[in-house]
């Protein structure tokens, strides 16, 4: 097809051009008020982490042929599971390798069964995500208390640089750790064997299967790595964002992350700039109303980010190409 032959940058320039405004905007904001400006555009990063990490965990399975409508579960279970770790063992770095495992064991309950079952993907996703809801809302005890939480990082020189400084260079561990696997992520998935395994199998996994590519390894491999990714996220909002667990404290992110794998197109790098203008949505409205700029009742306030969501998805619709065989089972003859 004719937009195979562009590149990445021109399939996006929708969200490239969208973001260019947005920081030509902010940079006009800056002179008017440096603080404020700084602080919005640190919430949206940190906004945005738990969606990116949620989107590329929706990316690798669907380019492999497998839909993930159970990102929230996973997102909420690791989080409950690393905030008890912190509790009990007061170490950070355990804490942090449990969210991520316990991502990876659901995403491995997931390629279970969608891949081998045969389950009905949407449906094996709403499994765990009830699965998460439930546990985590039955074990939930009050009153637990987190032994301290992933702190900011500056790097030398390159956090004292107005604008931009403190925002992308003065931050906790996952969130430089998730920059580095966005672009991790694209390489792999553009630029290596196993991305191009990957992407076949999600295209056309019975030619995949010809060639001599493992269909279901490809698929066990890819959801299981992108529920480790979720799992992270999960970490993020109970070790660095938070500090704590609430229930149901993912507010509906991993829903999110889907609708900012769909703006992004199935590209990471895309998916992260979708991820920062949903961010800048959900900073702008906390924001308008730490201020009392607008004086109107605080939901509709706090609706700025979900009516974003609808109205990205509704103006995309039929414009975007998902992979060809997500969402169907393999049978191999």
């Amino acid at each position: 097809m004719a937009w195979r032959r562009h590149p990445w940058w021109y399939q996006n320039r929708s969200t490239i051009v969208g973001l260019g405004v947005l920081f030509a905007a902010l940079v006009g904001a800056y002179v008017y008020s440096p603080q404020m400006t700084e602080a919005v555009l640190a919430s949206t990063l940190r906004q945005s982490i738990p969606l990116v990490l949620g989107a590329l965990c929706g990316l690798l399975g669907e380019r492999s042929g497998v839909i993930n409508i159970g990102i929230e579960g996973q997102m909420l279970l690791a989080a409950f599971v690393a905030f008890l770790m912190n509790v009990y063992t007061a170490n950070l770095f355990l804490a942090v390798l449990s969210g991520i495992a316990v991502g990876a064991l659901l995403g491995l309950l997931l390629a279970f069964l969608a891949v081998t079952l045969k389950v009905d993907q949407i449906i094996a996703g709403t499994i765990i995500n009830i699965f998460a809801f439930g546990l985590t809302g039955y074990y939930y005890q009050v009153g637990l208390q987190t032994k301290g939480k992933l702190t900011p990082i500056a790097i030398p020189l390159l956090s004292e640089l107005p604008l931009v400084g403190r925002v992308l260079f003065e931050n906790p561990p996952i969130t430089y750790a998730t920059l580095l696997l966005i672009f991790i992520v694209h390489f792999v998935l553009f630029y290596t064997p196993w991305g191009l395994r990957t992407r076949a199998v999600g295209e056309h996994p019975r030619a995949a299967d010809t060639l001599g590519i493992n269909v279901y390894l490809v698929r066990y491999v890819n959801v299981v790595v992108g529920g480790m990714l979720a799992g992270l996220a999960g970490a993020f909002l109970t070790l660095e964002a938070v500090g704590t667990f609430e229930r149901l404290m993912t507010n509906g992110r991993g829903f999110v992350a889907l609708a900012v794998m769909i703006f992004g197109r199935w590209n990471p790098i895309s998916a992260w700039g979708a991820a920062m203008l949903f961010g800048f949505a959900t900073a702008l409205q906390t924001q308008l109303q730490f201020m009392e700029i607008i004086h109107i009742p605080h939901q509709f306030i706090g609706m700025l980010p979900y009516g974003l969501t609808i109205a990205v998805l509704a103006g995309l619709r039929g414009r975007t190409r998902p992979p060809a065989a997500v969402g169907r089972p393999y049978e191999k003859e």
